[in-house]
């Protein structure tokens, strides 16, 4: 008997251990040291020590009208495709800056990401290449949270945002929690699993997105359900485009500080409600914010954003009938998209 239960307790230890070190993620490659990547784009170095690496496109910024910051989504980088022709940004003056966020592409990981925290590296990213006082924002998909904390703790410096296909946060404490828990019954198992496991359980998050038992992920895995026809023509459209990179670049300093960590963070317990927020742009000072969304968008209910549009009057709510999830990369919305932050001018949708 007490051989038995030796034998079990060493078989229970060392499936301990073997699945201790497949929870923990390595340690990143962190661009510009030793057997790490190499640095090959403009950076800033921030006042914690990180860095930043950018891209400007357009005009010079110091001629430009309008300077916008574009914040990239999942499993993208400061290199996501733009279709914005030289000649139309010349026409509006128009300054785009985008950059790597920390952990992606050839910016330095942050172990203490939150909404907060990139909302700050966005003001330190602006103040150390002299973009002013006011700078307009545009974040994609999972890039939007950075959004909502510059409209949080950062909405003097603001002139003007779109939240593009903003992906939702179901645990969002004023969602009506029928309407949640029916769109949240309508995602894939394998997403349930990751949204559960990044909102209760990070620790578990590279365990989940590394193991090959269960199916993980639907978008890193490439699920057709995800197959909006627009999207699929966009995607194939993009695919005769040479891109200035390569996409493993995006995650060369490892899967858990940049994907992984923006699962924990979009989908984790955030410093305030955004539906509870009351209007940034009062009175004179007015900024026009803007949230567009895709009727036929697989990865984000229009339901959701339908509700918030409700909650947040301030915001102007744009549905696109049969859009998805990659308008932006559309060259016809992209330009619409612009031209309503900058100038105002309602979007044509037919």
């Amino acid at each position: 008997m007490f051989i038995l239960a030796s034998a079990l307790l060493v078989t229970a230890i060392l499936i301990y251990a073997y699945y201790k070190r497949k929870m923990k993620p390595p340690k990143p490659r962190i661009c510009g040291t030793l057997n790490g990547p190499s640095v090959t784009s403009p950076r800033i170095k921030l006042s914690d020590g990180r860095h930043l690496a950018y891209r400007e496109r357009g005009v010079p910024k110091q001629v430009s009208k309008h300077k916008v910051i574009l914040v990239h989504g999942f499993n993208s980088s400061k290199d996501l495709y733009l279709p914005l022709s030289q000649e139309v940004m010349e026409e509006l003056g128009l300054y785009v800056l985008t950059y790597d966020r920390a952990g992606y592409g050839e910016s330095d990981p942050n172990p203490k990401r939150s909404v907060k925290t990139e909302a700050f590296d966005i003001q330190e990213l602006a103040d150390r290449l002299g973009l002013g006082q006011k700078f307009h924002l545009i974040g994609v998909s999972i890039g939007t949270h950075p959004v909502w904390g510059c409209l949080k703790y950062l909405p003097h410096r603001l002139a003007g945002v779109t939240l593009m296909v903003p992906v939702i946060n179901f645990w969002w404490p004023s969602f009506n929690s029928e309407l949640a828990n029916r769109e949240f019954k309508k995602q894939l198992r394998r997403d349930q699993w990751k949204l559960r496991i990044s909102h209760y359980a990070p620790g578990l998050v590279y365990w989940w997105m590394t193991q090959k038992i269960f199916p993980f992920c639907s978008i890193m895995q490439g699920h057709p359900i995800l197959a909006n026809p627009r999207d699929v023509q966009t995607i194939k459209q993009m695919s005769h485009i040479p891109m200035p990179h390569d996409d493993r670049k995006i995650r060369q300093q490892g899967d858990f500080e940049s994907l992984h960590r923006d699962l924990m963070v979009h989908f984790g317990k955030w410093e305030f409600d955004p539906m509870e927020m009351k209007n940034p742009f009062p009175g004179e000072e007015a900024c026009r914010v803007y949230l567009w969304q895709g009727h036929e968008d697989k990865l984000v209910p229009y339901e959701l954003q339908r509700y918030l549009a409700k909650k947040l009057p301030w915001i102007n709510y744009v549905e696109v009938e049969d859009g998805g999830h990659l308008m932006i990369h559309e060259p016809r919305l992209c330009e619409a998209i612009f031209r309503q932050l900058l100038l105002g001018q309602p979007p044509s949708l037919h």
